[in-house]
């Protein structure tokens, strides 16, 4: 018995006017593909998704000075923090949206191949 490969489905969300967490958890939902009918845990399925208008994100100022991202170099001291206005003018809208939907996936070998099939587009 052999079951038919699923084709890539692309999946189109609009950011303009909706939070950051709304927009993530829907891209991490649908890379998840807990809601497809060919849902596997070990698997990734083939979808895309292209997440528009990031520009139009609707971020409130308090969240932009109150958010802060933290690294951990693996050096005594290395602990490093950015804040989100700095991340916003370094790298933009496109890498705190993309932050915000990796931190959604679990921690596992598929989380690269997911965020793989993530596009942002300003």
């Amino acid at each position: 018995m052999t079951t038919a490969a699923p084709e890539i489905k692309n999946h189109v969300i609009d950011a303009s006017g909706r939070t950051l967490g709304r927009v993530a958890s829907e891209a991490a939902s649908v890379l998840l593909g807990k809601k497809s009918v060919h849902f596997v845990k070990y698997r990734v399925l083939p979808v895309r998704v292209t997440i528009e208008n990031a520009k139009k994100l609707w971020l409130p100022e308090r969240r932009i000075k109150g958010k802060d991202y933290t690294h951990y170099t693996g050096y005594p001291g290395g602990l490093r923090h950015t804040s989100m206005s700095d991340m916003l003018e370094k790298k933009g809208v496109a890498e705190v949206l993309h932050k915000a939907v990796d931190g959604m996936l679990p921690r596992n070998k598929l989380r690269n191949e997911r965020m793989k099939r993530l596009t942002i587009i300003d």
